[in-house]
């Protein structure tokens, strides 16, 4: 039996930019849609509130040694940042930048390349979204220029590895062209500078889709399965969702207890795939009534979760029993582990139990 190294993702929109102020408004961060939310129907909890931690700015050090006491009080091993890079362009990137440069805080971290165009989404049936930046794959020279410009992030002491190779995600594995010309790039950049290699992951909302990823060439696969629990029941239930959120205006509810059923049921601890959990899900903020609700999350039921997903997982190694959760802090997809003022600490005490029960 091996305790999980757990891996949260962690998102930097939390500080205002000048690409959010011109697309978004002045000042905009992901509060700005968190605090708007409201309720949808009896009983939905909107908006959520942020209790130990309050509308942080990420910019304040103060507030990321914080967030890192938090996690590795409740046994979080470290955070996955999410990581933006647009053909040399970077967006997002001070929050990871100064942790870099800083050396602090003290806390394991990986980074996970959100490798995806930037919409802003109309939400109607007519529209179409509007494109901001697109995602684009010049070839090897900007290969080369995105491994320089993350090294000193990939030799930093922190960064988090399996088997000695740096851990990094691609969260759409399937846009990137020619994947292995890619990971022999950055692989042969990696030992020319002192370092092992790379442990790749994909990352997907599919779970049929985890062997065609490995044949890509990637070292594991990193399967988030709330999309599939949610959709996963043919083209006419299908139908009555989208009929539902564009007729009737209303948004999709679904259990935690029906996700949590189809990821237990779903996910097999086979070689190179790995699972990604989630505390709860709530698009709301983002979408309004055409978003996705889990409903009934609660910490308990959060920690059954994580109880029974490390039981699956306890007969792997622990340098290979890695773990992620989405998210510590989505808060406008309502995933996320830090404290609010329902639950408090709950789902962080219920994740520090589920792993202390690894013995």
């Amino acid at each position: 039996m091996s305790k999980p190294r757990i891996i949260a993702f962690y998102l930097p929109q939390f500080y205002p930019t000048p690409e959010n102020d011109e697309w978004w408004g002045k000042g905009f961060t992901e509060w700005t849609n968190v605090g708007k939310a409201k309720p949808l129907f009896k009983g939905h909890y909107q908006p959520k509130v942020p209790a130990d931690l309050g509308y942080y700015d990420l910019r304040l050090p103060e507030v990321r040694e914080a967030q890192a006491n938090l996690a590795h009080e409740a046994g979080i091993e470290g955070f996955c940042y999410w990581h933006y890079w647009f053909e040399g362009k970077r967006i997002l990137d001070r929050v990871f930048e100064e942790v870099v440069n800083s050396r602090k805080p003290d806390f394991p971290f990986c980074l996970c390349w959100a490798n995806h165009s930037w919409y802003k989404k109309t939400w109607n049936n007519d529209g179409k979204d509007q494109l901001l930046i697109k995602q684009t794959y010049p070839g090897i020279e900007d290969y080369i220029n995105h491994f320089y410009a993350m090294l000193p992030a990939f030799k930093d002491p922190r960064y988090m590895k399996v088997h000695g190779k740096l851990i990094f995600g691609i969260f759409a594995p399937f846009d990137l062209p020619e994947p292995q010309e890619f990971f022999d790039c950055w692989n042969k950049l990696a030992k020319e500078n002192g370092l092992e290699g790379f442990f790749f992951f994909g990352y997907t909302i599919l779970p049929n889709k985890g062997q065609d990823i490995l044949k890509k060439g990637f070292n594991a696969v990193v399967i988030d399965y709330i999309r599939a629990s949610i959709i996963n029941k043919g083209l006419v239930f299908r139908g009555f969702v989208k009929f539902i959120r564009e007729y009737l205006k209303l948004p999709y509810v679904v259990k935690y207890s029906t996700y949590a059923k189809y990821l237990l049921e779903s996910f097999y601890p086979s070689d190179k795939i790995y699972p990604s959990i989630d505390p709860n899900f709530d698009h709301s903020p983002r979408s309004g009534a055409k978003g996705t609700i889990l409903v009934d999350s609660t910490p308990k039921n959060w920690g059954k979760l994580c109880r029974e997903i490390f039981a699956k997982t306890e007969l792997r190694s622990h340098e290979d029993n890695l773990i992620f959760i989405k998210a510590w802090n989505e808060w406008g997809e309502g995933n996320y582990l830090e404290p609010d003022i329902r639950h408090g600490k709950g789902y962080l005490t219920q994740l520090k139990s589920a792993i202390d029960d690894q013995k």
